[in-house]
């Protein structure tokens, strides 16, 4: 295992520098239009839980903009989001950033998605096991319905990776993932904002 993990955070790394290469004009085009979209604001910011429950800061493509109601209420994510901010979401564009946390080492390409730290308190301890890796931007709870599914659903998918990690899964879910953004299945959920707020496991 510890080979594996060696080798596989090389391979993060190198995949992602050579990503961001390939897509920084896309990027760049991108970051121009949500600027122009977002009042400057095209990057999105986030703390999220990674491994061993260490908070960081994910970034993603701001696909939302910032319109409340009267009270000053954030609106419902329907009412938010922008029309490059839904093409983004479509395509998942909007993941492209999380490649600058992949070269931080705070998540890995394949791995549980990293959620937000108010849930910490709430999972019990086979599901706080999702912790024991680094986070991905994809993940086998991804390919295996992501938001169509319950969040007890995806967190057994999540330990489920975490005890069978390898080689061959990981190339498994990536060339899953690409198969579904191609075919723009279960690509455009946030896995912040669509998803029902989880508030623990009734035992």
């Amino acid at each position: 295992m510890k080979l594996y993990t060696i080798i596989k955070r090389l391979f993060d790394f190198f995949a992602a520098f050579v990503g961001l290469v390939i897509v920084s004009p896309l990027l760049l085009i991108l970051i121009i239009v949500l600027t122009i979209s977002n009042n400057g604001k095209p990057f999105f910011y986030q703390l999220r839980t990674g491994k061993n429950g260490k908070i960081f800061t994910i970034i993603k493509l701001k696909t939302m903009n910032d319109k409340t109601d009267e009270e000053g209420n954030l609106l419902p994510v329907i009412y938010r989001i922008t029309k490059v901010g839904d093409f983004c979401r479509k395509y998942s564009l909007d993941e492209i950033p999380q490649l600058l946390n992949v070269l931080k080492g705070d998540m890995s390409l394949v791995g549980p998605r990293p959620l937000l730290p108010k849930y910490l308190e709430l999972y019990n301890e086979r599901q706080n096991r999702r912790h024991e890796v680094i986070p991905g931007i994809t993940g086998w709870a991804q390919v295996n319905g992501r938001n169509a599914i319950s969040w007890e659903q995806k967190f057994e998918l999540d330990v489920y990776y975490v005890d069978n990690q390898s080689f061959l899964l990981d190339l498994k879910i990536i060339f899953m993932t690409i198969n579904k953004v191609i075919n723009r299945q279960d690509v455009n959920n946030s896995d912040s904002d669509d998803m029902p707020i989880f508030t623990g496991t009734k035992e």
